[in-house]
């Protein structure tokens, strides 16, 4: 097979970047993005000297803000061009020795491919974060990724080793800028990071003590351009690992993605189930966490993390993958050395944030549940498979995700279905092939009020028992500004509702 002639891209602008104490010096960098991990990295360059040039094509007020901070500190900044890509931040690119991208930005950026045509470096900020790190006593990293859960696994992970009365934080795609974390003045003893599949497409060298991919579906297409693209980003969560590549035993892709993966002789493959775990596994047995894979005596003997009962926080519905999410964060906490108490002091005192299978309310016998999180369709088939009888609020933003296989599978649990924003009609198709029987209500409407509609709607829909459930199987931006705001408004609309019916 003839090879292909394109180069490699290029990872380093010069020798020994590999640690915060290095020669970063007049190093000239061009960040692409002011977002908060483009605002962290640029600081923490020009703290070191860089000459670092800002490109961003927003120029909102809070932008605008970061900008006027930033050129205080000595950067250039170029927002805003209304133009799209104009020559000052073609050459910005083109002229600099690393250019640092925000995940958000495509490969397919016209800044992007300048970058590759001039053979310049192209590094996500968690990629300078892994190279910002001390060179000696560097907290280790526990990283995750998949399609759906990463936050929730990266949260528990945490709660999990401050229990065990260690320095954590949790960092990366959960909210807290990986810079800041590594650059946190009060050091930490160890960091959890989530990552999601554009951070990881734009890092090359980190080394993880131990690495999880929780699942994969398809998701992000648009931003990738293929499923086999997606899947190679997911994957390089393994890259150099350690000590343990947790795996979801009910995903083989995650298993597959292991044994692709280049990691450190002696790293071990450890799975999770829901089901009774085999040897280096960790799993369920009879209600209670078990643990087979980091005892001495995995052969014939396991450690209990906990039980299910110690999952179960205020509000929160113990959906499945709920349960493999507390796996996967006891299995990193594990491989690094915590002991089984801590897993379950840990894994009791975690809450979930907002919006993923809360309850709100029962009204009239019915249960409401917030999934709004669930913005693609593998997020909201985990949802769909924790409930018997389910009326379905969905739609909204698809992303090009197919949903048929989705509806085809969890048609017999549905007892009705509204639908609401741009791609619903894609749903209705998929409903009228698959559930034909089951009725639906279409919500043309985009107003903000849209909510209470809805919730008149499925709760006419629904009989004492079922389970009205949003979990839109899509993203919100056509109508909310978030997912968030998508959720606080069915919880308020619920809510109104539980009022009108007393």
């Amino acid at each position: 097979m003839p090879q292909d002639p394109s180069p490699a891209p290029a990872v380093d602008p010069r020798p020994g970047l590999t640690h915060g104490g290095a020669d970063w010096a007049g190093l000239r960098v061009t960040v692409v993005g002011l977002g908060l991990s483009g605002f962290a990295a640029a600081d923490a360059l020009l703290e070191r000297g860089a000459r670092v040039t800002i490109v961003s094509p927003d120029a909102t007020g809070i932008i605008a803000e970061r900008g006027t901070i930033l050129e205080i500190l000595g950067a250039r900044i170029l927002l805003g061009d209304p133009n799209g890509v104009g020559e000052s931040a073609l050459s910005a690119v083109t002229g600099a020795e690393l250019v640092i991208v925000s995940p958000g930005v495509r490969p397919t950026d016209p800044l992007m491919l300048a970058a590759a045509a001039a053979g310049i470096p192209v590094w996500g900020e968690v990629e300078l974060a892994w190279r910002m790190r001390p060179a000696e006593g560097a907290a280790p990293w526990l990283t995750v990724t998949g399609t759906n859960g990463k936050t929730t696994t990266v949260k528990m992970l945490a709660s999990i080793l401050s229990a065990a009365g260690l320095r954590a934080v949790a960092a990366g795609n959960v909210g807290t800028p990986i810079v800041e974390a590594v650059l946190h003045p009060q050091p930490f003893d160890v960091i959890a990071v989530e990552l999601s599949s554009f951070q990881l497409h734009w890092s090359h060298t980190i080394a993880a003590v131990a690495s999880a991919c929780l699942n994969v579906a398809p998701d992000h297409i648009d931003w990738h351009g293929s499923y086999a693209e997606y899947l190679a980003a997911k994957g390089k969560v393994y890259a150099n690992t350690h000590l343990a590549c947790i795996y979801n035993v009910d995903d083989p892709q995650t298993e597959q993605l292991v044994r692709d993966a280049d990691v450190v002789e002696g790293c071990r493959a450890v799975g999770f189930t829901l089901g009774i775990p085999a040897l280096s596994m960790l799993g369920v047995v009879d209600d209670i966490l078990a643990d087979r894979a980091f005892v001495e005596q995995r052969a014939h003997s396991a450690a209990e993390l906990g039980s299910l009962a110690d999952l179960r926080g205020a509000g929160t519905s113990l959906a499945p993958h709920y349960v493999a999410n507390a796996l996967a964060a006891a299995a990193l906490a594990r491989a690094y050395g915590v002991g089984p108490l801590a897993v379950r002091d840990g894994l009791r005192s975690f809450r979930p944030d907002a919006h993923r299978i809360a309850e709100v309310a029962t009204v009239e016998g019915v249960l409401f549940v917030d999934d709004s999180k669930a913005t693609n369709p593998h997020a909201a088939g985990a949802a769909l498979a924790a409930y018997e009888s389910v009326v379905w609020v969905a739609g909204g933003q698809l992303k090009g995700a197919d949903v048929d296989s989705l509806v085809a599978r969890y048609a017999e649990r549905l007892r009705g279905v509204v639908l609401l924003g741009v791609d619903r009609h894609v749903i209705a198709t998929s409903l009228a092939r698959h559930a034909p029987d089951v009725p639906v209500v279409d919500v043309s409407e985009t107003d903000t009020g849209v909510m209470d509609l809805v919730v008149g709607h499925a709760a006419r829909l629904a009989s004492p028992g079922d389970v009205v459930l949003l979990s839109p199987a899509a993203a919100s931006l056509d109508m909310f500004t978030s997912y968030g705001q998508r959720g606080d408004a069915f919880a308020e609309a619920v809510r109104r509702h539980a009022d009108t019916a007393q």
